[in-house]
């Protein structure tokens, strides 16, 4: 097909070749279309549009190289969607569109611009490589300056579903991932629903990701994460209105500065809600940024995990709940910065109802700030060892039944069950009914290796004696501990502590004022080190 610079402003794929009847291969058509668009782009500088009326668009063994200035329109997600495969060549990744640094030369002065992705659905079931390759994304597009990606459905991809990098003056919006990262164990790079490198146009990335939703991907839910160590974080990226359900993580920041996270959900994750980590590729964390309106809650561990960071980090007005293990968990990964964050502000947060303690500090902080939290009901897994089999013992894929158990409820939430060499997390339980995380994300089952036969023999571990409110089990300096009301009112109580100073912990200087301790089911507070230059008054106990 031979196109002049005369190509009109709007194309019709059907009318260049491509059939949409989901048996013929139509990527060399698409291939040839998308290169004559951009050629008459880059000759007469005037974007164009190619439309792709409803059908399925089979993409086999090659990805298609994308050009400055070709949109790229459907008739609806399930309506207009693009099949990926890759029978013919089981090594090659195949992402639906692609322009990247190692294989196209792509840069700041190498980039794509005035783009638009919309309105349509990339199905990547069909790309499985012979090793997990990283490239096997839903779109894999680098330095991009002024594009718009909106109402898309991708799923199903061996590795990251949307997965671009460099987004300057850009909009994701509307996006759904769903169970992408298919060969990715949990432990590779990649392997998200949206993943977005950073760093590549400076200091400043202008990047709005907005009303996305991202649910059962083997990795992140959304990741941002810095491309190269000697890179500035950039700022100037937001993540408003997002939900992110079943994944590894939910949001990771892993490096970016200024980060804004505002009115987004991340719930039933499998590690934590939102994290800040050394995670990414070049082990550098965010720092600097603001997390405020969301709601962090039933995560199958964490609902924050926070480390390996400079800090100037701030949690505002979050619901942080029911999690398996700690509200707010501050902890260093190996490989990562291991200074004590500075500046970190809890304020006017409601964390409640989580397995292990509300606040918890493993690693050094500098100067935090915890400010009017609400921090009530913590210590769920409260709930001594059990075990069972035999009559009245039986599994389904997500839940574990002892018709003669007296459990106290959410007693084991956090818990690890061992039934038959297979093990599975609880993620809540009744009296009689334990509820069991999928054992990965975007899994229908508890149980890999499938569903124990009835009777089996089960084994539940003792919760822990001590579960706090507020835990301080690294080094504090300069604390300002003001005007939070750490209690619980439930009956039994489960949260033995207001404030724990653990044997490894320390409180140095600042100050502990104003706050409401009393009602807890142990004491107030408890010191196995003992706070040293702190200004302590005022405080109900």
């Amino acid at each position: 097909m031979s196109m002049s610079v005369s190509v009109p402003l709007p194309v019709d794929a059907r009318e260049h070749g491509l059939t949409g009847d989901g048996s013929t291969d139509d990527q060399p058509a698409f291939a040839r279309l998308v290169d004559a668009v951009g050629a008459a782009c880059a000759a007469d500088g005037r974007p164009r549009v190619i439309h792709v009326p409803a059908g399925r668009y089979l993409m086999c063994d090659r990805p298609t190289l994308w050009h400055s200035g070709v949109s790229l329109i459907g008739a609806g997600r399930g309506a207009t969607c693009f099949v990926l495969a890759n029978p013919g060549a089981p090594r090659t990744p195949v992402p639906l569109a692609w322009f990247t640094t190692a294989q196209h030369g792509a840069g700041r002065d190498r980039h794509i611009a005035d783009i638009t992705f919309a309105h349509f659905e990339i199905d990547g079931s069909g790309v499985s490589t012979e090793e997990y390759d990283v490239l096997a994304k839903g779109l894999g597009l680098q330095y991009v300056l002024r594009g718009r990606f909106s109402d898309l459905y991708i799923h199903d991809t061996a590795a990251t579903g949307f997965g671009c990098d460099f987004l300057q003056d850009t909009v994701v919006e509307g996006v759904l991932a769903e169970r992408c990262g298919r060969q990715d164990p949990g432990e590779k790079m990649g392997g998200a629903g949206i993943g977005i490198g950073v760093g590549g146009w400076g200091p400043v990335e202008r990047l709005a990701v907005t009303a996305c939703t991202a649910r059962g991907n083997g990795t992140n839910g959304i990741f941002l994460e810095l491309q190269q160590e000697d890179w500035p974080p950039p700022r100037g990226i937001r993540i408003t209105a997002c939900h992110c359900e079943d994944n590894r993580f939910g949001i990771s920041d892993w490096g970016a500065d200024g980060l804004v996270v505002c009115a987004s959900t991340m719930i039933g994750n499998h590690e934590a809600g939102f994290d800040v980590s050394s995670q990414g590729t070049t082990r550098v964390g965010g720092r600097g940024g603001i997390v405020t309106g969301c709601v962090i809650d039933g995560n199958v561990r964490d609902g924050i995990g926070f480390g390996n960071t400079p800090g100037r980090y701030a949690f505002r007005g979050n619901r942080v709940s029911g999690n398996g293990r700690h509200g707010f968990w501050n902890h260093n990964l190996a490989g990562g910065d291991q200074e004590s964050a500075a500046d970190v502000v809890l304020e006017a947060n409601d964390i409640r109802g989580n397995a292990l303690d509300g606040v918890r500090v493993d690693a050094g902080l500098r100067a935090p700030a915890l400010i009017g939290n609400r921090i009530q009901g913590n210590g769920r897994r409260a709930a001594p060892g059990a075990a069972g089999g035999g009559a009245g013992v039986r599994c389904s894929p997500r839940a574990l039944v002892d018709e003669g158990a007296h459990w106290a409820p959410d007693g084991h939430r956090g818990k690890r069950v061992t039934v038959a060499g297979q093990s599975a997390l609880v993620t809540h339980n009744t009296a009689t009914e334990l509820g069991l995380a999928p054992w990965r994300p975007g899994a229908t089952t508890a149980w890999p290796d499938g569903t124990p036969a009835p009777g089996t023999a089960y084994h539940l571990p003792d919760g822990p004696g001590t579960r706090a409110g507020i835990t301080v089990a690294g080094p504090v300096t300069a604390a300002q501990v003001d005007g939070n009301r750490v209690w619980d009112d439930r009956r039994p109580a489960t949260q033995t502590h207001a404030l724990w100073i653990t044997g490894d912990g320390r409180l140095t200087g600042g100050r502990v004022r104003g706050n409401d301790f009393l009602g807890n089911a142990s004491a107030a507070t408890r010191c196995d080190t003992a706070p040293v230059d702190v200004r302590w008054r005022d405080n109900d106990e």
